[in-house]
């Protein structure tokens, strides 16, 4: 196996950019949308997210920004139309939508389907 990561890999993470939070903590949900996303998909064998895992020194994020909760769930529903799988992360106890992260993808199939949004700020 190649000792550095296909560069076509990605992990897109799209968060919300209404919510009047601190940046730290909004880091902190698209950190944990990242690992569900990669955990969730690894534990069924999906090769992109194994082949991202292996090559820890050499991933690839792309963060970018939802301008509310609606455009969130519309990306969801973007991804789900092309069978992207992702991870939508809902803050707890409060209930509230913050984020979602892809499992890790060709940036080619992922990018046409995000490439309305702007890198997050």
């Amino acid at each position: 196996m190649s000792s550095q990561l296909s560069p076509h890999l990605v992990q897109y993470i799209v968060v919300r950019g209404d919510l009047k939070w601190s940046v730290g903590a909004l880091i902190g949900n698209a950190c944990h949308a990242s690992v569900a996303a990669i955990v969730k998909h690894m534990s069924s064998g999906d090769k992109h997210t194994i082949e991202y895992i292996q090559h820890l020194e050499s991933m690839t994020k792309v963060v970018l920004k939802a301008d509310n909760e609606e455009v969130l769930r519309d990306v969801c529903h973007k991804l789900s139309q092309n069978n992207v799988e992702y991870h939508l992360w809902t803050e707890q106890p409060e209930g509230i939508i913050t984020c979602v992260a892809t499992t890790p993808r060709p940036r080619d199939v992922l990018k046409p389907l995000l490439n309305h949004l702007k890198l997050f700020k």
